[in-house]
């Protein structure tokens, strides 16, 4: 059983404690030294009071068919994970110091996470400076745009590099790619909406001429919400993406009039939801999903015809118009890395992406809606979408 300082929220071990599996002495030191926090904002340790350190063939059915190297890793505690995926265990080799990550339930591979325990809670402490702007990184408080997101990750990055060699686990690569991507837009101040996004913004990730701005005629006559009538003028959004597509064949319908006008010669193919004539269709999304705003409230919505349901999606057009930049951002990125992200950690980076729309639009972690359209693409390594 650990001990904890409740003063310094640091859970110490005895030298009893470690033996006889942990041998490396810097770790020795830190464990019954500094401890390691209750939590660290990406990372928690707390199963450590309870069940103490234990081996990884205690904690898997699988302990007989486990590697030889792997058998007496101990298990730390876990990477949080967004809601609906599931949490890496964090090891520790207890004769180097290395930490690493596996997925207990199958354990077909161990990943490099952080050279020692003291990198470890390092690295995690400045992903959470720069996620609440302080720290290292209180000097970004109030910058907003491009240029402040890639000084933020560059500096985050060289951080990241001190004492690793410059191999930074694909994880904390992750984070100092994407995470800062938060700060590309800031906060709604006049406009109504959560985020401000300057439309040189699109232009410049999509390309001129393939971000398409609406006029008043395109608008239906229940779109009423002035702050989204406003963005989709002068904003827009990208025409054509992987994961969207609007509709520019005919001007904006409600989601009466694309029901009907797409099927010719029946009024309703399928059960419509309620006000329909209320929500404006903005265009396509992958599996017959439709993306629907409310002309009243700006809320938007996904459409999921098989299924006759409404799913939130976003809060509103501009957190809508961030999550599309983020996608094609991070595909961007990944595609200058030769795909190094993708094929390394898809899993460690669609989380890392759920987090930073998870910091500008918490929809998908507040809604009560058992699905969110966003946070099941992000998940499907099978079909690439990252």
């Amino acid at each position: 059983m650990s001990t904890t300082d409740t003063a310094f929220a640091a859970i110490r071990f005895t030298e009893d404690q470690l033996d006889p599996y942990v041998t490396h002495v810097p770790t020795r030191h830190w464990l019954t030294g500094t401890g390691l926090p209750d939590a660290e904002g990406l990372l928690t340790f707390a199963a450590l009071h309870t069940r103490g350190l234990r081996r990884l063939a205690e904690c898997t059915d699988t302990g007989t068919d486990l590697a030889d190297e792997l058998r007496d890793r101990l298990v730390l505690g876990e990477l949080l994970a967004p809601a609906g995926m599931a949490p890496e265990s964090i090891l520790l080799d207890g004769g180097t110091g290395e930490i690493s990550t596996a997925y207990l339930f199958e354990l077909l591979e161990d990943r490099p996470l952080a050279p020692s325990l003291e990198a470890l809670v390092r690295f995690a402490a400045v992903t959470e400076e720069l996620a609440d702007v302080r720290g290292q990184f209180a000097s970004f408080a109030g910058r907003y745009g491009p240029k402040a997101a890639a000084e933020a990750s560059r500096r985050l990055l060289a951080l990241f590099e001190e004492g690793t060699d410059g191999e930074v686990p694909a994880y904390w690569k992750a984070a100092a790619l994407i995470r800062p991507l938060a700060l590309a837009t800031g906060p709604g101040t006049a406009g109504g909406l959560t985020l401000d996004v300057p439309a040189r913004l699109l232009d410049e990730e999509f390309g001129l001429g393939r971000v398409v701005r609406f006029e008043d005629v395109d608008f239906p006559a229940t779109l009423t919400h002035e702050p989204t009538r406003r963005f989709l003028r002068e904003t827009g959004l990208p025409e054509d993406t992987v994961l969207f597509q609007v509709d520019t064949e005919v001007p904006l319908q409600t989601l009466s009039e694309y029901a009907a006008d797409d099927r010719p010669g029946t009024a309703s193919p399928f059960e419509l939801p309620a006000r329909a004539d209320h929500l404006i269709r903005l265009g396509h999304l992958v599996e017959d999903n439709s993306l629907v705003v409310d002309g009243a409230t700006g809320e938007v919505l996904n459409w999921s015809e098989p299924e006759a349901k409404l799913f939130p999606l976003n809060t509103d057009v501009s957190t809508l118009a961030f999550t599309l930049w983020l996608h094609h951002r991070e595909r961007t990125i990944d595609e200058a890395l030769s795909h190094e992200l993708t094929t390394r950690a898809y899993d460690q980076l669609a989380a890392t992406m759920l987090h930073v729309l998870a910091s500008v639009d918490p929809t998908a972690t507040t809604t009560d809606a058992d699905w969110h359209y966003w946070t099941q693409a992000f998940q499907d390594e099978a079909g690439g979408v990252l």
